[in-house]
């Protein structure tokens, strides 16, 4: 096997500029199913900034030390009490900061291929790293790679401590800092998204998880054979799908030229930035509802409850599965706003419940796109405060890790999302060319949802699948008919 064009530079542990006043944080009933699961890697590419990279390297480890002062359960540790209850200690221990040069490869290198690079998963630090292995390393690393004309940030934290929104959350900010500093060098006293730590809610439980001994041990093959592809959907590819799912014309989805007033709200609903800043939108939205002729009975499909009914379906025609298997799509739901009372949009930690919809390959491949997004539809609205209990009961009662993988060879997994702000991670010298993720957590049939680039409602789908699959959706003209790249 050819060696690593990567060269390791250097390594540094990175303390908060602030001793942290937050006491121990319980993990919840989300956060420790988690605990098998290995840490979210996930990192934007950027264009080389105007500066030196010595220059770089110490602006970016100064602003990980800011940003940590408000995000201090990152720089602690999990430890277990006597009673067998997991905590996040938040002991000022620090995080890893990874500086790597991989001079011989460009952009281009990065973003170019159909196919994801191997090299990719080289740009983020603890490959292969379970969650549980926090009680005695870092809960987080960033890794800083130069490229011949880019710079790529990797960050690898802990699933146990946080899910994407809590993730991208901590992103968005630490670009913030660094943005700020870069500017003015002025002290920060207040960022823009302050995560909210409480752990009051019904998350909480007094379950507790049994490890065996050792600690859990992810739930799939680590090192089957992948391919793995970024799958671009344009906005006005999207629209058209979403039309042909709703049986109607692309322009009664636009409102002054974006998407429908119903999307946008919901879209908004539990978005922190658009409820303090976009009271005067979302006015003008709910009364051009109201003045609005009624809407037909027919229920509404969701752009991207269209698209993974397009993928669904592919993926299964693809594994040429029999027509009597049972096949299972299933997605990640944010529960914060699901819960009464809601959880603050920016509640620090795990809020995510895994959404099984079942239904037979005969039936996923005869019938049409709009009836595979309908058997999603209809989960994703089912699942209320009511379910969200329901379903922490029945963890209650068989507290255990969460299973990911795809152990009969009809699963998908459906994770992140395109609502998460990933391409508003300007660190001062503009927004990132690409968003990428390294190996952790993938298997056959597990799919990633980022935003497009290009935004207004452009979506990418991170799609990893055994090669022959890969191979069948590929060519299959239903799905790549809306592919823009």
């Amino acid at each position: 096997m050819p060696s690593s064009p990567l060269i390791f530079v250097s390594k540094s542990t990175i303390f908060p500029d602030q001793k942290s006043n937050l006491g121990d944080i319980k993990l919840s009933a989300s956060d420790l199913p988690m605990l098998s699961c290995h840490y979210i890697q996930k990192g934007c590419l950027f264009t080389r900034p105007p500066i030196a990279i010595d220059s770089l390297i110490s602006l970016l480890k100064q602003s990980l030390g800011k940003t940590l002062s408000f995000f201090p359960a990152l720089a602690g540790r999990l430890y277990t009490d006597q009673d067998g209850y997991i905590y996040i200690t938040c002991n000022d221990a620090g995080v890893e900061f990874h500086h790597s040069k991989c001079a011989s490869w460009f952009i281009r290198d990065v973003i170019g291929p159909i196919h994801v690079p191997n090299l990719v998963k080289e740009f983020f630090s603890f490959d292969k790293t379970v969650s549980y292995q926090g009680h005695y390393k870092p809960l987080m690393a960033v890794q800083v790679t130069e490229l011949g004309d880019g710079v790529f940030i990797g960050c690898s934290v802990n699933h146990a401590v946080v899910d994407g929104t809590s993730f991208w959350n901590f992103f968005n900010t630490f670009a913030e800092v660094c943005r700020k500093i870069n500017n003015s060098n002025q002290s920060i006293e207040k960022i823009a998204r302050q995560p909210d730590f409480l752990r009051d809610s019904a998350l909480i439980s007094s379950a507790i998880l049994r490890v065996p001994e050792g600690g859990p041990k992810v739930t799939f093959n680590e090192n089957e054979p992948l391919w793995e592809r970024i799958f671009t959907f344009s906005r006005e590819a999207i629209l058209e799908l979403k039309a042909k799912v709703n049986n109607k014309k692309k322009e009664e989805f636009l409102f002054n030229g974006d998407f429908n007033a119903v999307e946008i709200l919901g879209k908004q609903s539990n978005d922190k930035y658009h409820i303090d800043n976009g009271k005067n939108l979302t006015g003008i939205l709910e009364k051009w509802l109201f003045k609005t002729t009624a809407i037909s009975n027919m229920v509404e499909i969701s752009s991207f409850q269209s698209l993974c009914g397009l993928l669904w379906r592919a993926v299964t025609r693809a594994r040429k599965l029999p027509f009597s298997k049972m096949t299972t799509f299933r997605m990640a739901v944010n529960c914060r706003h699901r819960l009464n009372p809601k959880l603050d949009p920016l509640y620090f930690g795990n809020a995510i419940q895994s959404i099984p919809t079942y239904a037979s390959a005969g039936d996923v491949t005869s019938r049409d796109i709009r009836w595979c997004a309908e058997q999603l539809n209809e989960n994703v609205k089912a699942h209320d405060d009511k379910t969200v209990r329901r379903f922490i009961h029945n963890w209650e009662k068989d507290p255990r890790c969460f299973p990911l993988g795809n152990f009969d060879g009809a699963s998908m997994t459906m994770g992140s999302s395109p609502r998460f702000p990933m391409y508003d991670n300007d660190f001062g010298w503009g927004r990132p060319l690409g968003v990428r993720s390294g190996g952790a957590n993938k298997f056959d049939g597990k799919i990633s949802a980022f935003p497009g680039r290009e935004g207004n409602g452009s979506v990418d789908l991170e799609v990893v699948l055994a090669p022959e699959t890969m191979a069948g959706i590929e060519s299959d003209h239903e799905f790549m008919q809306y592919v823009t790249n």
